[in-house]
């Protein structure tokens, strides 16, 4: 009878994951060491339960991935930590501690992989016997509070459709996840109470039992804190849907503020300007688009709202919950309390996802405290937060869905009356709700609004000592004129200082960059071998064929480095001139020659250049080729030109000869571009070196490719009057900021061309080489 005990008692340890089935069978086993009970009576009721070890063991086969499952989940999770601390070191970098989201959004993909890091609270059935166990459950929903509170301001950065999709893709991921620890914490699988799961395990290891509770946070069972965790969610996501809601208007209003802005700088700019815009002009006019690009940010003015406030204290204070779990749980972690299928990964999902609640949490911290001190002012504390009122682009909306008419589909008037009825009572329950959400959000902006205070008390303090001592004061007439160019939804004048300094700094700074970037080897050849009033482009004009600028340096420069075959030190630094020339002279032509000719002889003079700079060849002949016949001891410069040119009338001959359309290298167009721009350039250089002043080619062609670059940078101040502007509200900062950089880069260029004897040309013309080649000659 013992030894049937004892069998039967290892086959308990198999049913403790069916904890129901495992008390009834327990009971029956001991029934079998009563020698009142007969054995065969019991007999039957026994083989009910092979059906349930048959499962048990399938089972058990079954979950034998769930490791891999397990690393999975981690690979995941990793993935949203390195995309939140991208996003909280490029916020870092570029000082804005409002951490905008860059790398991590919401998207298809990111949501995926944020599916698969929440396979633990999602997992209906797998058994979490252990403390890490349940720990790391309850980690899994921490750390989605955490990505969602990192995840807010990205929202500012779609338009309506992608907005409604995305909001509703991770609604549908929130709800599922609350709805599933949900029924875990009834069905018990997030444990509160395990008195029959200890019974039995106590009763076969010890011969004793006595009951406890699973706790983790001192007296606080899982059930308890998964249970804040689901409140923390949905208030997440009711978060997120107010502050959707709250975008489509507020760039409305930004959009319509950003127009009357650009429109100031714009007339100020024509009343100001003459021909040719001069650097402090320049400045002046994208600076004030990079205030109104900066201020006007989606993701700044989603990031300043209460609703971002408020979803940085739920962060910070769900992080702080599972500090204190992980804090009492710390001896269970270290003697490997976990049962569940996962096995060993199960520790290293929890450590995983602790790192990632723990550094993710940084940034929504910060940007609550960043978005506060906009707020906070120096002169009046309290006087500038309105606790209780409810800005109108929140509910704006929701009113204007209300008011909307809808064309029902129903004939009868009753129904249409009922379902507009509905529509009505609808929308305003949700405006109430709306307005509720956003009272709270405000409320809970109270929590690290009275830590600001004494932190800007004390600044108050030492501002107004040093008033007092020196005079000091930080507003300049120029800021309060910029000011205006600050872009807010309400009329917050010390918000609008404060943003203005900031971004007046982030400007000053992208200049510095920009000037540390100056081509010097351009600067170097426009300096010293550019004629003041550009007469080298007058010499490449040409009836028959017309070049766009690129490929006029291009052709020009193949025949310079070709003529100093044996200087490879000027070719060296020739080539590093046009390789920085070209840079600006294609960003000049890709804003203005937007024709199908000037495109083809674009890429013709791209596709040339990387020939010419990387293998010496044009066309396919290398360039050593070209001066192998030449007789060195007559004219050789000479010779060359010659050469090149016969070499480009024979490559048109071969272009319109072929049958095929095709050209020797396999491209007819490409090949007859070059070989045109090519007959054109030699023939001019042939009939100017019989009348030429010049002592030397290489002086000649050095002035020409000198004088084709600054004819046509003499377009910068338009490129980047150009780039500051652009009507896409997503896009607005990045051009300001390539703007920015690029004035910085190009400073001492454009102050070098305006003393240049400019053509009265119309300023329509000037960005086209061949109105200036026309002009030139016929002025």
């Amino acid at each position: 009878m013992d030894y049937i005990s004892s069998n039967y008692s290892s086959l308990v340890s198999e049913l403790l994951d069916r904890r129901y089935i495992a008390t009834d069978y327990y009971n029956l086993v001991s029934k079998l060491g009563d020698k009142s009970y007969n054995v065969s009576d019991i007999k039957s009721s026994l083989m009910v339960y092979v059906m349930a070890i048959y499962k048990i063991d399938v089972g058990n086969r079954y979950s034998e991935p769930m490791v891999f499952i397990g690393m999975y989940i981690t690979l995941a999770s990793l993935c949203c930590i390195l995309a939140m601390v991208a996003d909280l070191l490029h916020g870092l970098r570029t000082r804005k501690l409002w951490f905008p989201c860059k790398y991590f959004g919401i998207n298809a993909a990111s949501l995926t992989v944020i599916a698969i890091a929440m396979k633990l609270p999602v997992d209906l059935s797998g058994d979490m016997p252990g403390v890490v166990d349940q720990v790391a459950k309850l980690g899994s929903m921490a750390f989605m509070c955490t990505m969602m509170a990192n995840l807010l301001p990205c929202l500012a950065t779609m338009d309506s459709k992608a907005l409604l999709e995305n909001i509703i893709a991770l609604g549908v991921l929130v709800i599922t996840l609350v709805v599933n620890i949900c029924i875990q914490i009834h069905t018990g699988v997030v444990e509160s109470y395990v008195e029959e799961t200890s019974k039995l395990l106590q009763s076969i290891s010890t011969g004793y039992y006595t009951s406890y509770d699973l706790l983790v946070l001192n007296k606080v069972t899982c059930s308890t804190i998964a249970t804040i965790y689901v409140i923390m969610l949905l208030v997440l996501l009711i978060i997120h849907v107010c502050s959707a809601l709250a975008i489509l208007k507020s760039k409305e209003i930004i959009e319509e503020k950003y127009q009357h802005g650009h429109e100031t700088a714009s007339k100020y700019l024509k009343k100001s300007a003459k021909k040719f815009l001069f650097v402090d002009e320049l400045q002046r006019y994208v600076s004030n688009h990079w205030i109104m690009a900066g201020s006007g940010n989606p993701q700044f003015i989603i990031a300043c709202s209460a609703t971002a406030i408020a979803s940085g204290v739920i962060c910070a204070f769900t992080t702080i919950l599972h500090i204190l779990t992980m804090g009492w749980t710390i001896s269970d972690i270290e003697d490997g309390d976990y049962g569940s299928s996962y096995a060993w990964s199960m520790p290293l999902i929890l450590i995983v996802q602790f790192t990632g609640i723990v550094l993710g949490t940084v940034a929504p911290l910060f940007r609550c405290f960043a978005s506060l001190s906009f707020k906070v002012s120096f002169k009046s504390i309290f006087g500038h937060i309105k606790v209780f009122k409810v800005e109108s682009y929140w509910t704006q909306k929701l009113s204007d869905w209300k008011h909307d008419s809808i064309r029902f589909p129903f004939r009868s008037r009753k129904r249409n009356v009922v379902l507009k009825n509905f529509k009505s009572l609808i929308l305003n329950f949700a405006i109430k709700l709306q307005e509720a959400v956003v009272v709270l959000c405000k409320i809970i902006t109270l929590i690290p609004f009275f830590f600001m205070i004494c932190v800007f008390y004390c600044f108050w303090s030492l501002h107004w000592l040093l008033q007092a001592v020196f005079g000091f004061s930080g507003e300049s007439t120029e800021n309060l004129e910029r000011s205006q160019y600050v872009l807010h939804l309400e009329n917050e004048m010390e918000l609008a200082e404060r943003t203005l300094k900031g971004l007046s700094k982030s400007m000053n700074r992208l200049l510095q960059k920009g000037e540390k970037k100056q081509p010097n080897d351009l600067i170097n050849i426009l300096k010293e071998k550019s004629t003041i009033d550009f007469q080298g482009v007058k010499k490449i004009y040409n009836n028959d064929h017309r070049d766009c600028w690129s490929l006029a340096v291009v052709t020009f420069t193949t025949i310079a480095i070709t003529l100093r075959k044996t200087k490879k030190e000027e070719v060296d630094i020739l080539l590093k001139s046009v390789r920085e020339g070209l840079e600006y002279v294609t960003l000049v032509e890709k804003h203005f020659n937007a024709t199908n000719d000037y495109i083809s002889n674009q890429k013709a003079a791209e596709r040339l250049w990387q020939e010419v700079d990387v293998c010496h060849k044009w066309l396919g002949i290398k360039l050593k080729h070209i001066t192998s016949d030449v007789n060195w001891e007559e004219d050789a410069t000479m010779q060359i030109v010659q050469m090149f040119s016969k070499e480009a009338e024979s490559k048109i001959k071969e272009g319109v000869g072929s049958t095929d359309g095709e050209g020797p290298n396999g491209d007819s167009e490409f090949t007859s571009i070059c070989a045109n721009s090519m007959s054109s350039i030699t023939k001019t250089i042939i009939d100017d070196h019989k009348e030429s002043h010049w002592k030397s080619f290489d002086d000649l062609i050095s002035s020409r490719i000198a004088d084709i670059m600054a004819a046509c940078l003499t377009n910068l101040p338009q490129v980047i009057e150009m780039k500051c502007h652009t009507n896409v509200i997503e896009k607005r900062e990045a051009c300001v900021q390539a703007a920015a950089r690029l004035l910085g880069e190009t400073k001492q260029i454009i102050n070098s061309l305006k003393d240049r004897d400019l053509p009265s040309m119309n300023s329509d013309d000037l960005p086209f080489l061949d109105k200036w080649c026309s002009y030139l000659c016929d002025p």
